[in-house]
């Protein structure tokens, strides 16, 4: 087997290696997987980025975003669950981060609040590295990984705040003004600071999903997290504790220009009790690619879908 192929079939065996450690992470600490839908009625994090169908005779139907709306009445059923399937972003973006059919896992959890949900991020990466490391050896050497710095990934992970994050920014002489959203060469000086994952939380609550909850203590801010992967390969979760006030939830709705009659069913979840909960999302893929030190989220599966590729 030549060099490439080598290389490309010890990245499918790290994939392989990293989708068992996410269950087994979740499986030993009492989480139910929770099987959401694919077609879906309406967005969960924007209309912009939607695939869309004809279905029958209920008009228009999306391929999924996201399975989180579904896995929150899963939190309340059940306590703690996680999704775990593809997903689809109609993005227009032809990056190396980006593919418009990628993998992603959902943890759930009714009572956590946001410092929970960054804990709970840092023990999951920290155990699919770790995890990795004691099982690929072989994959990794074929792949000339540097793995001293995967052995760095232990806890605790470094903790900043949007606004610190902001002003790393202006240190290191770029041009940024709080209120932006980070782009990857912005995620990228950010996490060249620091040699683990950092975890960039409390975001303008402007830029981010209807569902966030804003900080009491300051509303102009969500109590969202991105963890930013070192390396310059940027954002692999993304997550928040959720807005469980009903009479908030609909406010952030009507500011998103969102129909709401399709959220009804998830308004339901407050209008009849709800607890503190949270939860976060992280790319199968990118995850991948940074573990396995590779440039392109293209090589972390074997069929990609692109703006510009739709076979084999």
């Amino acid at each position: 087997m030549d060099s490439l192929k080598k290389k490309q079939a010890a990245i499918l065996k790290v994939r392989h290696r990293i989708v068992k450690a996410i269950r087994d992470f979740f499986d030993e600490r009492d989480f139910t997987l929770f099987d959401p839908p694919i077609i879906t009625p309406n967005a969960s994090e924007g209309t912009s980025t939607l695939f869309e169908m004809d279905y029958f005779d209920l008009g228009k139907a999306y391929l999924t975003q996201s399975g989180q709306l579904y896995a929150e009445a899963g939190a309340m059923a059940l306590g703690r669950v996680y999704t775990f399937g593809p997903t689809f972003r109609a993005e227009k973006s032809k990056t190396r981060r980006h593919l418009t059919e990628f993998w992603m896992v959902e943890p759930e959890m009714a009572f956590y609040n946001l410092e929970d949900d960054m804990d709970l991020a840092e023990e999951f990466l920290e155990y699919i590295v770790q995890t990795v490391l004691a099982d690929c050896k072989n994959e990794l050497e074929i792949l000339e990984r540097d793995t001293s710095k995967l052995e760095k990934v232990v806890r605790p992970f470094p903790r900043v705040s949007y606004s610190e994050a902001v002003e790393i920014l202006k240190s290191k002489g770029r041009d940024f003004e709080w209120g932006n959203d980070f782009g990857a060469p912005d995620e990228a000086t950010i996490s060249e600071q620091f040699d683990k994952p950092v975890l960039v939380h409390r975001y303008p609550s402007d830029i981010k999903a209807f569902y966030m909850k804003r900080d009491p203590e300051n509303p102009k801010v969500a109590l969202a997290v991105d963890v930013l992967a070192p390396e310059g390969y940027g954002e692999i979760i993304g997550g928040s504790q959720r807005e469980d006030n009903l009479d908030l939830l609909l406010e952030r709705i009507t500011e998103h220009k969102l129909p709401q009659h399709y959220f009804e069913w998830y308004l339901d979840l407050r209008r009849f009790g709800s607890v503190p909960h949270s939860g976060f999302g992280l790319g199968l893929e990118r995850t991948v690619t940074w573990i396995c030190g590779i440039e392109h989220l293209r090589e972390t599966i074997p069929f990609p879908r692109m703006i510009y590729r739709n076979t084999p």
